[in-house]
């Protein structure tokens, strides 16, 4: 019975120390995700992005992985800083789900300062072959 017991509580301890472990894991990728948006870094925003992504802005704008990392290529999409003010990572296995906050500095508008105030909230998935990706991103603007 207590060989038992000691393994059961050796599975609970090692279960929470790999949600731990992924916790950590997915908010390190969403502040390397945001930093690679400000970088233009496309190789890691292909890596990053899941080929089934939907990107919904916080104004209803609805882009793929491709069209979304086109639009940063071609100045649609601009990001001068983004500052993560929370986030909250639920692990649930395979699935990640984010909720947070940030402080986006977007291009400018007619010369003034375009910072946005966001919630949002980020679907991660993980695959063998490529690691965590980001399926899903929502966004709210704070007023």
């Amino acid at each position: 019975m207590k060989k038992i017991l000691i393994l059961a509580l050796s599975l609970i301890i090692g279960q929470m120390a790999l949600a731990q472990n992924t916790k950590a894991d997915i908010e390190g990728l969403e502040r390397k995700r945001f930093a690679a948006q400000v970088s233009k870094d496309y190789d890691f925003l292909e890596k990053i992005f899941a080929d089934d992504l939907v990107y919904t802005h916080s104004n209803a704008k609805v882009d793929n992985k491709a069209s979304y990392i086109t639009s940063i290529k071609e100045g649609k999409s601009v990001y001068k800083s983004i500052d993560l003010q929370e986030i909250s990572v639920r692990d649930y296995g395979k699935i990640a789900v984010v909720n947070g906050r940030a402080l986006i500095e977007l291009g400018s508008v007619d010369g003034k300062p375009n910072i946005v105030n966001l919630r949002y909230t980020v679907v991660y998935s993980k695959n063998g072959k490529n690691g965590w990706q980001v399926n899903t991103w929502q966004s709210t603007k704070l007023l």
